[in-house]
C-alpha cells in the first residue's frame, strides 16, 4: 500500500470516527435537553397545580368562617360559595395539565387531594344548607370534622409537594 492511499484511508477513517462522536454528542445533547424540558413543564404544572389549591383552599376557609357566623350574612356566605366554586374548577383545569405531565405516582397524589377535598366540600355544604335553614343543631359535629377534613387535606397536599420533588429529582 502506497503512503497516499494510507493516508486516505487514515482521513477516512478520522473523519468516521469524528461524525459518529458528533452523532452520539448531538443524541445526548438532545436527550438531555429533551428531559429539561420535560421538567420545566412538569414543575410549571406542579406550581399551577399548587397555586390554584392555595386559591381554593382561601375560598374554603372563608365559607367555613362565614358559615359559623352567628347568624351567618347569607348573601356573603353565598358569594364566597360562588368564589370557591370558581377556585375549584381553577383546582380542576390544573389537576388535568397535572396528569397528562406527571407520572403515576403524581396521579395518584392527586386523586388522594381530590378525595380529601370532596369530602370536606360535602361537609361544607352542609354547613352553607344548614346556615340557610338557620338550624345550628350540628354546627359543633359540622365544625370538628371540617376541621379533621382539613388536616387530612394537608397531609395529602405535603405528600403531593413531596412527590413532585422526586419527580423533579430535588428529593435530596
Amino acid at each position: 500500500m502506497d503512503a497516499g492511499l494510507a493516508a486516505l484511508l487514515g482521513a477516512a477513517v478520522g473523519s468516521l470516527t469524528t461524525l459518529g462522536a458528533a452523532v452520539v454528542n448531538g443524541r445526548t445533547q438532545a436527550r438531555t435537553q429533551h428531559v429539561q424540558w420535560r421538567r420545566q413543564h412538569r414543575r410549571d404544572a406542579y406550581t399551577a397545580y399548587l397555586g390554584a389549591l392555595h386559591d381554593r383552599d382561601i375560598a374554603m376557609d372563608a365559607i367555613l368562617d362565614a358559615a359559623q357566623a352567628d347568624p351567618p350574612d347569607l348573601p356573603e356566605l353565598d358569594e364566597k360559595v360562588r368564589h370557591f366554586v370558581a377556585r375549584a374548577r381553577a383546582v380542576h383545569r390544573a389537576t388535568e395539565v397535572v396528569i397528562l405531565e406527571g407520572p403515576p405516582s403524581i396521579v395518584e397524589a392527586t386523586d388522594r387531594i381530590a378525595e380529601e377535598s370532596r369530602g370536606l366540600s360535602e361537609i361544607m355544604q352542609r354547613m352553607v344548607k344548614d346556615a340557610h335553614a338557620a338550624d345550628t343543631t350540628e354546627r359543633a359535629e359540622h365544625s370538628a370534622s371540617a376541621a379533621s377534613r382539613e388536616r387530612r387535606l394537608y397531609r395529602a397536599v405535603s405528600d403531593f409537594r413531596l412527590q413532585a420533588r422526586s419527580v423533579l429529582g430535588n428529593a435530596d
